[in-house]
């Protein structure tokens, strides 16, 4: 076989592998990688216009493709490759499957010591900047290596629990002719993925009896369960054990809010149902999540207080009882998929139907919870000089499809859309919950709209978010990118604003409307040439909705929601259970409420 430049060996791996789309930055340390595209044919490179976008657009990229297809992004060597530090921080906390890849300086400028700071032009020690935030990082000198590492990376980036990978290649590598036919590659033993089946099998046992001497048991679904691939496996198990489901803000695509069993949102930011059901359970199975303090609340001790606790998780770390902030009574290392199959199996071979009146009247009071203490008010929708955004988000919901793709923001973005936003089966609905970076939302549609171009995709991001990507803007315009961006325009930084009023008596007004003011959104969009829409208050948002979700172009839309910065309900400092969420309700119903002490 004739040789073949690295470069282009590199791109034709992930081109054969099913990635259709990769974004890039060009510069001269990764020239010959980015030349490689026009010699490979199926496979293209978008061309964003900063780097943490396209890391951020290749996360989206890969959370829409499945785990299986990676997203990739290629980088220049030193500030370019170190734009990409927070997108692989996204994908490491959320669990994304992302190759990173920088080019590197001439191996010959490369400092032979770290004792020296810099030998060659924007030189940078790469891999040493992302060991913590990938599960490999690696500086590739050897050319007769990149089947192995190719392969290997790829493996570990989709395998287990999966997460991100850098791979550095200097200019002088990447020009290297190499022979495949001559290459190594990595032999894939699966060994990520070696549970042991006696183990699952007791586990299962033992869990099958407490839940049959259980009175309340809740199931706890994290964003494992999608990324096995086990969301199917999942409902089936809910439509059999007919209990409270309650999904993490990784989840919201998992366990929908029409599904039958579905019993609201859970944590310090609860939503609907004010995590009673969680906080009166006996019984907890947590599949798939990592239960973190957004979950728990600080006071963790208070957490689900009076359950036994099972947890599945891929991860060995999140299962040593002594880096649990919750101890869990049982454990077990498993892929979420697989536990979930042979959880099924065994109940089919038992023919198990869950018809106790006990457990069904908890389902039906945990529903009622729901219903009962939806965040969403029918006062929101009032007439108003402004818009109301939980209302907005509420109605949004409602007019969007099962087969559209939502892609929300952080901070009082995401919380106004996870209590309010209504998912529906078939739906896909994400953002970066573990980083949670300002702006992630836009760079991360534009994603979305590479691996599904044809879903309709919304995007919702704040004002604050806007500003940290809004150079995208063009992006969307040379790709005619058919996006609806909405601006939840609340000309401050709203959930730091609440926190900053909250814990510092409102001193300081960094967070706006003095240290902090956005720009005419409106008038920078129209300088891309993007078409607009304006919404000022309650009384036109429903008409103005219908209008740009049929509208087939990209465009922006400013929404004014005032100062609005009440996100609600919430914990109201870190030593409260998570089940008395301000604003507080009547302490007579809330004793009533509460099943345990």
């Amino acid at each position: 076989m004739a040789k073949i430049k690295l470069a282009d060996y590199v791109i034709k791996f992930y081109a054969n592998i099913g990635v259709d789309n990769m974004f890039v930055v060009y510069g001269a340390a990764n020239g010959d990688l980015i030349d490689a595209f026009t010699r490979i044919k199926n496979t293209n490179y978008v061309a964003v216009l900063h780097e943490q976008a396209g890391g951020f657009a290749a996360e989206g990229y890969a959370k829409i493709k499945g785990n299986k297809i990676p997203g990739v992004t290629i980088a220049t060597s030193g500030p370019g490759g170190m734009n990409l530090v927070t997108p692989a921080g996204n994908c490491f906390y959320d669990s994304v499957p992302v190759i990173f890849i920088t080019g590197q300086v001439n191996s010959q400028f490369l400092r032979p010591d770290e004792t020296i700071r810099q030998v060659g032009f924007q030189e940078t020690d790469q891999c040493s900047i992302f060991k913590s935030i990938t599960k490999y990082s690696k500086l590739i000198l050897d050319p007769n290596s990149i089947k192995y590492e190719l392969e290997y990376s790829l493996h570990l980036a989709t395998s287990g629990r999966p997460g991100p990978i850098l791979l550095d290649i200097p200019i002088d590598v990447q020009k290297t002719l190499i022979d495949e036919d001559e290459l190594v590659g990595y032999n894939d033993s699966d060994e990520l993925n070696n549970f042991d089946d006696n183990k699952i099998k007791k586990f299962i046992e033992k869990l099958y009896l407490d839940f049959k001497k259980s009175e309340r048991p809740v199931l706890l679904i994290g964003g494992g369960v999608r990324s096995s691939d086990g969301v199917d496996d999942l409902l089936k198990l809910g439509n059999i054990l007919k209990i409270p489901i309650y999904p993490t803000w990784n989840a919201l695509d998992t366990v929908t809010s029409d599904y039958e069993y579905y019993a609201g949102r859970v944590g310090t930011y609860g939503g609907s149902g004010r995590n009673f059901g969680i906080q009166n359970s006996d019984l907890l199975i947590s599949i798939g999540s990592r239960i973190s303090g957004r979950i728990t609340g600080g006071n963790v001790k208070t957490f689900a207080r009076a359950a036994k606790k099972y947890l599945v998780d891929i991860d060995k770390s999140n299962l040593k009882k002594d880096f649990q902030q919750v101890a869990f009574d049982e454990n077990l290392h498993c892929d979420g998929k697989i536990f979930l199959k042979k959880f099924l199996e065994y109940l089919e071979a038992l023919n198990f139907k869950n018809n106790e009146d006990d457990k069904k009247k908890w389902t039906e009071k945990c529903i009622y919870w729901k219903k009962k203490y939806d965040p969403v008010k029918p006062e929101f929708f009032n007439k108003s000089n402004y818009v109301q955004p939980y209302a907005f988000i509420r109605k949004l919901s409602e007019k969007m499809t099962k087969n559209d793709i939502f892609v929300a923001d952080c901070g009082g973005n995401i919380v106004t859309c996870n209590h309010s936003f209504e998912t529906k089966k078939g739906q896909r609905y994400f953002t970066n919950n573990g980083n949670s970076p300002m702006g992630f939302s836009f760079s991360g549609a534009i994603g979305a709209y590479f691996a599904e171009p044809k879903k309709r995709i919304v995007c919702i991001t704040g004002d604050g978010g806007m500003n940290m990507n809004i150079q995208e803007l063009q992006t969307i315009k040379n790709y005619n990118i058919k996006i609806k961006t909405i601006i939840l325009n609340n000309h401050i930084y709203g959930i730091t604003k609440a926190f900053q009023e909250t814990n510092f008596e409102g001193r300081c007004e960094a967070c706006g409307p003095k240290g902090y003011s956005p720009p005419n959104f409106i008038n920078i969009a129209k300088a891309y040439g993007i078409k607009t829409m304006e919404i000022n208050n309650n009384s036109e948002f429903e008409e103005k909705i219908e209008e740009f979700l049929n509208i087939d172009e990209p465009i922006v839309v400013d929404v004014n929601c005032h100062d609005h910065h009440t996100y609600e309900p919430r914990i109201f400092g870190w030593k409260t259970p998570i089940e008395d969420m301000y604003p507080y309700i009547d302490r007579d119903e809330f004793k009533k409420n509460m099943i345990i002490e």
